[in-house]
C-alpha cells in the first residue's frame, strides 16, 4: 500500500530535475515550478530539500536561492 508519489525520493527527484533545467532559483520560484509537474506540499518539498541537501545534491546558496552541488 505505498505510494511511491509520498516518498521523499520520489519527490526529491522530481525536485532535482526541476534544479537540473535551470542550476539555481529562489526557493518559492522552484516550489512553483515543480507543482507544475507534482502535486506536493511545502511541507514535503522542504523535506525533500533537506535530503538533497544530505546526499550533497543541492544546497542553499549566499543569495537565498536553492541550487545545485557540483
Amino acid at each position: 500500500n505505498i505510494h511511491p508519489e509520498n516518498s521523499v525520493y520520489y519527490n526529491g527527484a522530481i525536485v532535482l530535475r526541476s534544479l537540473q533545467q535551470t542550476k539555481k532559483q529562489k526557493l518559492l520560484d522552484l516550489y512553483q515550478s515543480v507543482r507544475q509537474d507534482q502535486r506536493l506540499s511545502f511541507s514535503l518539498f522542504i523535506l525533500c530539500l533537506d535530503w538533497l541537501y544530505l546526499i550533497n545534491a543541492a544546497k542553499l546558496n549566499n543569495s537565498d536561492e536553492v541550487e545545485l552541488c557540483s
